[in-house]
């Protein structure tokens, strides 16, 4: 008989899998066994056969498909993608059958039914790289695709894959739902978020006793990471495999599936030791950051915990502006929910154009994804903001800030930053009590957010312990370096002036002065008269007013409440003491 030939043909190719398989198979195999073969058989199978592909195999949780027609394997995937959401939409988040899916066009080998050749292994690697509920398809696809069918793409640009010689143009089906999936922690984390993963630090000392430091050092840098629900971080038993092994730092980013790499050393010399740390973009090779810490041997321990912090206050900080710069670089109509509470958040909210394409960024996160929380959060904050820098505002807009907040809390409630801000918004509601207890909900939820930490010290100021209020703010700033909001200073210049420390106050206030809001004009104002400088009270006073329909001491302290009668008493006084309308 004679041996059947090997056939070529030009084929799209559709390759997918489940997201997380191994772990839901180890929390439940019965039950997402059951759940697998029931969406195959639901929603898999007909899909295909609605778009006319043939499925040449399942394996395991994966799936190879054909289709004659580039067009029909696209829509397939995104009709897969939209109907496998819909069943999800009543199953709990951490049991969901999540797919992610590569389409590739090439020419494939043909044997006994099944396919090879680097046509199916193109897109094989595309699906290893596609967002949880995403579909990545390669430049070869959407040129046959582009202008065929309604859906559109966002080009994702050249990305080295797997075993291929020549890098690929990947292109991702735009606005399909991005589900939320558990954390090795079990939290529940926002897709697409950047991950990152911190490699064992080296010890560089020549001593084996201090291995035990570099790798508590590394430890505690991902636990303390691990905080940050925006955030997706590799567990240590991943990364602590290659420790003391020579990498190339792109393909080890693949492997680990990786958008960042932390990687550092220890050298301990006499009494002091020092630490060096950088984060590297894994897609580019790009060093985004890099520092060193040289500090006195006193307390190892108490000398882990301050450079941790600091390296994680200062790793979050850099890459959130990184990717709040890859935000703003793509097209607005490809921005999905995470994106745009990135490219909302990074905007200036003192400045009433960024602040009103923030208010839009946020509003389109919420309708993309009523379910995220931080967009609401964020847009709760920008409405208070608004609110307490115009003097005529109503107070509707702060009820909106309110209605929002509490809303963020209850889909958020493991995510420091909607504690913080429904804790500031209560702060400006002169609900001081229910302040703090949001503030320090968000402080035990991580300590290591400087925004948490700084938000916590103004509220702590305006209760009466401005002091203490001080130090916290400080410590924020100690935690990143580069952190430095107007706000912030603003905030330190309110604490001075509780403290009665005008030159002080006055000198906070300056370096934000230029995004001044309307209350810390006036506070401002206030410092000037009790130093003897009249005419630039009188300046700061005419500022604070200008253009308010409405404006006078009564509303300035409606602003910033203060717990204690006797604060609220010496802001008036100086307030009048500035000429200030009454």
């Amino acid at each position: 008989m004679a041996e059947e030939r090997a056939q070529r043909r030009l084929a799209a190719i559709l390759a997918a899998d489940v997201v997380g398989y191994s772990r839901l198979m180890q929390r439940d195999e019965a039950g997402t066994l059951a759940a697998l073969k029931a969406r195959r058989a639901e929603i898999l199978q007909p899909t295909v056969s609605t778009h006319h592909g043939r499925i040449v195999k399942l394996m395991g949780d994966g799936a190879l498909i054909e289709f004659g027609s580039a067009v029909d394997a696209v829509e397939c995937a995104a009709q897969l993608q939209q109907a496998m959401d819909a069943a999800n939409a009543s199953v709990a988040q951490d049991r969901q059958i999540v797919l992610r899916i590569g389409i590739n066009l090439g020419d494939v080998l043909v044997e006994g039914g099944d396919l090879y050749g680097d046509g199916v292994n193109i897109a094989a690697r595309l699906e290893a790289l596609a967002d949880p509920g995403g579909v990545f398809l390669s430049r070869t696809v959407f040129n046959y695709v582009k202008g065929k069918t309604r859906l559109e793409f966002e080009d994702l640009g050249e990305r080295n894959l797997k075993n291929m010689a020549e890098p690929v143009r990947v292109y991702r089906v735009s606005g399909l739902a991005a589900p939320l999936l558990p954390a090795a922690s079990g939290k529940l984390l926002t897709p697409s978020r950047p991950s990152i993963a911190v490699l064992p630090f080296l010890n560089m000392s020549g001593d084996p006793e201090q291995e035990y430091f570099a790798d508590g050092i590394t430890e505690d840098i991902i636990t303390d990471l691990s905080r940050w629900p925006s955030l997706a971080v590799t567990s240590r038993n991943s990364t602590f495999r290659f420790k003391g092994k020579p990498v190339d730092m792109s393909w080890l980013g693949r492997e680990l599936g990786a958008r960042f790499l932390v990687e550092g050393s220890v050298r301990r010399m006499g009494e002091r030791i020092r630490i060096t740390a950088q984060l590297i973009d894994a897609e580019t090779g790009n060093h985004v950051w890099a520092e060193r810490y040289d500090r006195a041997v006193a307390d190892l321990f108490a000398l882990q915990d301050e450079v941790v912090r600091t390296i994680v206050g200062t790793l979050v900080g850099r890459v959130q502006v990184n990717e709040a710069e890859r935000a703003r670089r793509k097209p607005p109509a490809s921005l999905a929910a995470y994106d745009l509470t990135l490219r909302g958040n990074a905007l200036s909210w003192d400045d009433p154009t960024e602040a009103a394409e923030a208010k839009r960024a946020f509003e389109r996160a919420i309708e993309i994804d009523p379910g995220y929380g931080l967009p609401r959060s964020l847009l709760a904050a920008v409405l208070n903001h608004e609110w307490a820098n115009d003097l005529s505002a109503p107070r509707e807009i702060m009820e909106r800030a309110f209605a929002l907040a509490q809303r963020a809390v209850e889909l958020a409630d493991n995510e420091s930053t909607c504690h913080t801000i429904l804790g500031q918004i209560y702060l400006d509601r002169g609900s001081f009590d229910l302040a703090l207890r949001h503030m320090e909900r968000g402080v035990q939820i991580n300590p290591v957010n400087q925004w948490n930490q700084a938000d916590y010290g103004t509220a702590l100021s305006q209760v009466g312990r401005a002091e203490e209020g001080l130090e916290v703010l400080r410590n924020a700033r100690r935690m990143d370096p580069y952190f430095g909001p107007p706000w912030y200073w603003r905030a330190l210049g309110i604490a001075q002036f509780m403290l009665r420390r005008y030159a002080d106050a006055l000198a906070d206030f300056d370096r934000g002065e230029e995004n001044a809001s309307r209350y810390a004009l006036a506070v401002m104002a206030g410092c000037c008269a009790k130093l003897g400088q009249p005419d630039r009270a009188r300046e700061l006073v005419a500022r604070c007013l200008e253009g308010q329909s409405a404006g006078n001491i009564e509303r300035v302290v409606d602003r910033i409440r203060f717990k204690q009668a006797s604060d609220t008493q010496h802001l008036v006084e100086c307030l009048r003491l500035a000429g200030m309308p009454e």
